[in-house]
């Protein structure tokens, strides 16, 4: 299935082989346009210029990193909404998982099979084509106005990255029910697959730093996953 029409993905990365490599895959797929930047400080412009679908982003950069990169995006209000898939080598685990703290939707590795990455870039995409807008959730202190894309807690507004919204609205929706990590990645990313990955974890722990007091109301449940305190 291919996407829809006019989704520009922005590819953020110097090496040549890679970008024509990812260019090529998604040209195949059809329904994409791309935008590409060669150092991070044009991968930022563009960002911001063009406001993509989706930007897959280098790690190790000229000129700004993509950690830089990630970190400027997220924390502005125009482009926080973007989702980010970074590109990562094998002995950057620790960039990887700074990565996601920063706001990365997910994190590939290189060298990375073209396929996959088509896939993930899909399901994020179909991921936000496919919410809907709900009657308002209240659980404890915790509301969720679906309609509107908003958290409060305790009355006061929450800024949530778009893959934090979805993961706190699968939770409170099921109250008191295990969600298994296998469960979340499929509904909340999309990945039809178990993936090897630590991005639920790490998504977890940045939901509950942003939920301040009520961070408690989302408990682990060891060897499982997660669920919502009744």
């Amino acid at each position: 299935m291919s996407a829809s029409p006019n989704k520009k993905i922005l590819i953020v990365e110097d090496e040549p082989d890679v970008v024509d490599l990812l260019a090529l895959q998604l040209r195949k797929a059809g329904g994409f346009s791309i935008a590409t930047a060669q150092d991070g400080a044009e991968g930022l412009k563009k960002a911001r210029a063009e406001l993509p679908a989706l930007i897959v982003l280098d790690l190790m950069l000229p000129r700004m990193s993509g950690l830089e990169v990630c970190k400027i995006l997220k924390t502005d209000s125009s482009t926080h909404h973007i989702p980010i898939i970074m590109l990562t080598a094998k002995a950057e685990e620790v960039d990887r998982i700074v990565g996601l703290e920063f706001g990365a939707d997910d994190y590939v590795t290189k060298p990375f099979s073209p396929r996959e990455m088509l896939l993930r870039i899909k399901a994020i995409l179909r991921r936000g084509q496919g919410e809907r807008a709900e009657e308002n959730m209240t659980r404890g202190s915790i509301t969720i106005d679906s309609a509107r894309h908003r958290v409060l807690v305790a009355g006061r507004p929450v800024v949530l990255t778009a893959v934090e919204f979805k993961l706190l609205s699968m939770l409170m929706q099921r109250p008191g029910r295990v969600q298994t990590r296998d469960r979340l990645l499929n509904e909340v990313w999309g990945y039809e697959t178990a993936i090897d990955t630590r991005t639920v974890d790490t998504h977890v722990r940045r939901l509950r730093e942003k939920l301040g007091k009520a961070a408690s109301a989302i408990e682990t449940v060891r060897g499982f996953g997660y669920r919502l305190r009744e």
